[in-house]
This record gives structure tokens, C-alpha cells and sequence, in this order.
């Protein structure tokens, strides 16, 4: 199938300029985080219910009032035809959104009308899916959704308690499960054994839900009720030493908002956790009075740019040498050099944001060590640097031979556990840089890879893809991405060096790649299973990988599994064509809701589609230069 080359190059012209166009003045990327109903109701309730409970007047210079209205209304505007709310304006009804945004219209102005038909369709759409209204249809309904997980079940029926929907008084609490704040006392290596019934990054949640929980529904045996009253001052002083300077938990508007509407509920409202959790929500409203899930992606994005640039022909026209500079420099300052007070993670690692809230984790890092290799200079800091961040991969590496991306060890819920993706993306940071390390790491480093290896290849799955752990598509049936999980493993296992290369490996490949062949859409395009609507991300990724193998195939002679090279080459082209249509000749980049936050929360990032787009063409190119 021949491909319009001049459409090709103009393609990835202006792709490269709106890349390049959207960095900052300070010459990295921050990215634009779509806006969220779940962000934007819990931060109403959290200003609710301080303007509520604050009757000493803390706060009364602070305009909450009008950032609830026009929270409110923005709900109001953007509810779904359903009457259900998704967790972006892209995004499906579901019922944690729903309820979480329907529960805030309880704090509206109660001689106004103007969203009265909002709360109808609401409560239309929850009977539908629940039953009905009533305390035990929700509270099962949210109970029945998330399991023996608690991280999001137990902060969504508080804020419903304290919008009043599950009834009046004590009672109302009963509905909320009890956590074991008191826990949070304990040593912080002990918290992986305790197998807690919150992800590793809920800490705060843990704190203050168990806390407000216990202030209005306290257990009856007395021995642990006087121990949770006990605990009550040194996890409330925890709360306030994990804090982030910016007052924002991992600057995530929903974590946040859930700790300031408990502490506010239950006689803390003058607390400084309250004062600085509130000054971050406060600061973190958009123009149109809405909230995003998080303040922003800026490492993730910017080492996504910089990775996806540097496959660019003209990478070091486009970004000279005091770009990068100012690149190589942001990325370095961004490396933790301490151990980090929430997680308690060694230094060595990235996070996702430059800002305070951020926590190192595995994919940061190894998209942080592969930008270095991108930008770097012939200075001693940079090595120090990746050096500091193999060790810490590696020291993160669980027993079952993957990659989590937090903390090593929580593996009792699914988002603290080792992931295909992050596995691989690790493995991939490895090889640049494992001949930089001090010689004693080398043999750790050779089992890392080894045992992360034997991974990836027991997570495939019996069709041949992989799934990742914070990406998604809503209309696969799991919610899973099938396409971004393989095609991300596929693009790591392609770089391998062939040392690694065995029967196993070419065949995990070799059934990778048939599922992305198969799973091509008639129109070239990929969405996030097979038969699934395409969109811009997926079908990058999916360009991306084969292009990537085929390249890999025709200049080394690997992978003598995949016989028929053509078929990838094909792939690849209709792939490039779909989305050289699709983005206008890459003018126009319409993002999706495929990315996971905490608790399985959909967002879209605005430069996603433009940063695979880039990175797919530029290997489209390089795919067909060799050919000819």
C-alpha cells in the first residue's frame, strides 16, 4: 500500500511545530489535563462543608460561596444526555461520578430553581443503574463497584454523608466502613505487611475518612475505640508531615478535598492540613469554574516530548543544543535527591509533576532516564543522575520479577501491583544506561532484566496482548487497553539487546505483534481492543510499535518468528495514513479519555495524541528510507 510522502513530511512538519509550540517560557511541557466532574464535586462538597461547620468565621475572606456556584453550574452544563456524569466531558455516565455529583447539589442555594431538572435526570439515572435513591441502594451499589478496595468506596459515602444523601444523624454513618486510621501509627515498613485496605498512596484518605468515621460512628468495643481516640493526635500529625508544601496531596483535586471535608466534619476545621488543603483547592480552579483531576503531568509530558522529538530526523535542528540544556536542567532538579515523606521512597526516582505533591514512581523514572539520554552532555551530573535512577528501579523491582509503580512489596490491590507496561518501560531505560553504573550493580542489573523479562512474558496474554495498569478504554468490557499495553511492551522489547534474544522472547513478540495485525481497525486506525471505535492515541502507539519491529527486523535480522515482515510494513502505512487524515496533515489533534488516575479515574491529557503522532510518523519515515 504506497503512502502520499509529501503528505507524510508535511504531517510530521507541522506535528513537530505544535509540539514544540506548546512548551513553556521556561522551555519544558506541562500539558493541559481535561477537566473533571468527580474533581469538581469533591472540591464543592470540600468548600461546602467548611462553609457549613466554619461558624468561628476562619474562613469568611475567602470567597468559597461563589467557587460553589460556579462549580455547581459547571456540573449542571456539562451533565450527560443519560443524566449521568462521566469522569470527563469525553467520558461515559458511571455511577461514582453520579453519585458524587449528585450528592453536591445539596449544598445548592435552596431558593434557586435553575437545577432542579439536573437533580431529576440525576436521580433518574442512578434508579436506573442502583434501583433507586434510597441510603442502602447507593451505599451497596459503590460497596458492590470496588470491592474489598476501600481507597475510593469509603471517601465516595462520606462525601455522600456529609451531603446528606444517605439519611440524617449517626445512622447515616453506618454506611460507611470503618478504616483503620489507627494503623497509620504504626512504622511506615510495616504498612506492606498489614496488607491495608487502601492502595499505597491513600495514606491521607486512610487518615482522615477513618478519623471523621470514628468522630460520629465510633466502634462499641471499647478497647478500639479508646485505641482509634488514642491515635487520633499522632495520624493527624502525620497527616500534616506528609503534607506537600503547595497543601495538595499528590496535586490531586479529589485526595485533597476528601481529607479537608472530613477534618472540617469532625472538629478539625482550623487544623493546618484544612487551612493549606483548602489553599490549594482554591488555587487550583480553572477559568470556567471547574477542577481537573491533578494539577498537571510536566515530567511525564515533557520526557514523553523530548523521547518522542529525538526520533525526529531533524531532532538537534529542532531542539538545539540550549534546549536541551534548559530540558536536561529541568529534568535533573526534578530527580529526588532525599527520601520522600509520603511514600518513604529512596532517592534516585521522578515523579509525574515538578510540583510539591508529586511521588516518585516507575514509569516517571524510566521516561525521566530515557529523555536523559536525549539531552545529555559529556558532565559527570547527568551520569550520577541515571545512575541514582537504575538503582532505584531496581531496588523497586518486586518478587514476582515486575516493576509496581510506587512501593515495593503492596501487592493486595490491583494498582499497587507489578504491571506488564511499567515492567517493560523499565527494562527499556535499563539498557541505555546499565554500562554508566558502578561495575558492582552490573550483575543486579543483569537479574533485574532477566527476572523482569520472565515477567513480561508470563503477563501476556493467551491472545497475545498485554494489559497496562493506569491506561484504558471505556468501551472495552474489562476497561482494559489492550492496544497501549502491547504496543508499549512491543516498543521496549523491540530495543532489547541481543544478548536477551531467545525462542521464548521472539515468540512473545512474534504474538504481540499478530495481536496488534489483528486487531487493526478496515479504516487503519486501532482503538483500544479489537473492533473498538479508533482514536488518535491508540493508533500512534499501535503505528509506533510495528513500524518500530520492522525496522528492527530489517536492519538487524531478528525475531526470525515474524516472517512475514510485510504485513507489519502494511500495518504501519495504513496506520500512518489514518492518522495523517485523522490530524489533518497534524494541525488538528483530538485528544481521548484513555489514561487511568487513582481508583480508575478517566482523564485525557490535550498532548497525548500530538506527542505519539510525532513519535509514530518520525518511525514511519525510518521505516520507509530503508526500504528504499
Amino acid at each position: 500500500m504506497p503512502i502520499d510522502r509529501a503528505r507524510l513530511a508535511e504531517s510530521l512538519r507541522n506535528g513537530a511545530a505544535v509540539l514544540l509550540q506548546e512548551r513553556n517560557a521556561e522551555g519544558y511541557w506541562e500539558g493541559q489535563l481535561s477537566s473533571s466532574a468527580l474533581s469538581t464535586a469533591t472540591a464543592v462538597c470540600a468548600l461546602a462543608v467548611v462553609n457549613r461547620n466554619d461558624t468561628s468565621h476562619i474562613y469568611s475572606s475567602t470567597p468559597f460561596t461563589a467557587l460553589i456556584d460556579h462549580g455547581l453550574t459547571w456540573l449542571a452544563n456539562h451533565q450527560n444526555r443519560d443524566g449521568g456524569w462521566g469522569d470527563t466531558i469525553l467520558s461515559e455516565s458511571n455511577i461514582s461520578t453520579t453519585v458524587l455529583s449528585w450528592a453536591v447539589f445539596a449544598f445548592a442555594d435552596r431558593t434557586k430553581t435553575q437545577f432542579q431538572s439536573t437533580l431529576s435526570f440525576a436521580e433518574d439515572w442512578i434508579r436506573a443503574y442502583a434501583g433507586g435513591i434510597e441510603p442502602h441502594q447507593i451505599a451497596q451499589t459503590i460497596l458492590s463497584r470496588y470491592g474489598k478496595d476501600r481507597t475510593f468506596s469509603v471517601p465516595i459515602l462520606t462525601h455522600c454523608v456529609l451531603a446528606g444523601r444517605l439519611g440524617t444523624g449517626k445512622e447515616a454513618w453506618s454506611w460507611v466502613k470503618q478504616l483503620p486510621f489507627e494503623l497509620a501509627a504504626c512504622p511506615h515498613h510495616w504498612f506492606a505487611a498489614l496488607r491495608l485496605p487502601v492502595v499505597s498512596y491513600a495514606l491521607p484518605a486512610l487518615i482522615a475518612m477513618g478519623y471523621v468515621r470514628h468522630f460520629y460512628y465510633p466502634t462499641r468495643n471499647p478497647l478500639m475505640r479508646w485505641i482509634r481516640s488514642a491515635a487520633r493526635n499522632r495520624t493527624l500529625k502525620i497527616l500534616e508531615e506528609i503534607q506537600p508544601a503547595g497543601g495538595g496531596y499528590l496535586e490531586a483535586i479529589p485526595l485533597t478535598s476528601f481529607v479537608a471535608m472530613s477534618l472540617a466534619a469532625s472538629g478539625a476545621i482550623d487544623h493546618p492540613v484544612v487551612h493549606n488543603a483548602l489553599r490549594f483547592i482554591v488555587a487550583s480552579v480553572q477559568a470556567d469554574g471547574s477542577w481537573a483531576i491533578d494539577t498537571n503531568l510536566a515530567t511525564w509530558v515533557t520526557t514523553l516530548s523530548v523521547n518522542a522529538l529525538s526520533r525526529h530526523p531533524d531532532y538537534e535542528t529542532l531542539v538545539p543544543e540550549n534546549e536541551r540544556s534548559r530540558i536536561l536542567h529541568f529534568l535533573l532538579n526534578q530527580q529526588y535527591k532525599n527520601e520522600h515523606p509520603y511514600t518513604h521512597a529512596a532517592p534516585g526516582g521522578w515523579a509525574w509533576t515538578h510540583l510539591p505533591g508529586g511521588v516518585p514512581d516507575a514509569d516517571d523514572t524510566s521516561g525521566a532516564l530515557l529523555a536523559l539520554s536525549h539531552v545529555k552532555d559529556s558532565g559527570d551530573q547527568i551520569l550520577q543522575a541515571a545512575r541514582a535512577g537504575i538503582e532505584w528501579l531496581v531496588n523497586l523491582q518486586n518478587r514476582d520479577g515486575g516493576v509496581p509503580t510506587f512501593c515495593r512489596g503492596w501487592s493486595n490491590l490491583p494498582f499497587d501491583r507489578s504491571c506488564p507496561d511499567i515492567t517493560a518501560h523499565a527494562i527499556q531505560s535499563m539498557s541505555l544506561w546499565k554500562n554508566a553504573v558502578d561495575p558492582a550493580w552490573k550483575g543486579r542489573i543483569h537479574r533485574f532484566e532477566q527476572r523482569a523479562l520472565r515477567y513480561v512474558i508470563e503477563t501476556q496474554q493467551s491472545d497475545g496482548s498485554w494489559h497496562p495498569l493506569w491506561f484504558g478504554n471505556e468501551r472495552e468490557n474489562n476497561h482494559f487497553n489492550k492496544t497501549y499495553g502491547t504496543a508499549q511492551v512491543l516498543i521496549a522489547l523491540g530495543r532489547l539487546d541481543r544478548e536477551w534474544f531467545s525462542s521464548k522472547i521472539e515468540k512473545a513478540i512474534q504474538s504481540g505483534a499478530g495481536y496488534l495485525l489483528h486487531s487493526q481497525n478496515q479504516d487503519g486506525g486501532w482503538g483500544g481492543a479489537m473492533q473498538l471505535p479508533a482514536t488518535i492515541e491508540e493508533t500512534a502507539l499501535a503505528t509506533l510499535a510495528l513500524a518500530s519491529l520492522y525496522r528492527k527486523l530489517f536492519t538487524n535480522g531478528n525475531f526470525s518468528q515474524l516472517e512475514d515482515r510485510q504485513k507489519l510494513y502494511n500495518a504501519s502505512i495504513r496506520g500512518a495514513s489514518w492518522l495523517i487524515e485523522r490530524t489533518n496533515l497534524g494541525r488538528r489533534f483530538a485528544p481521548a479519555a484513555i489514561g487511568f488516575y487513582f481508583a480508575e479515574l478517566w482523564y485525557y491529557e490535550k498532548l497525548y495524541p500530538i506527542i505519539f503522532t510525532l513519535a509514530a510518523l518520525c518511525e514511519v519515515v525510518k521505516m520507509i528510507e530503508i526500504r528504499l
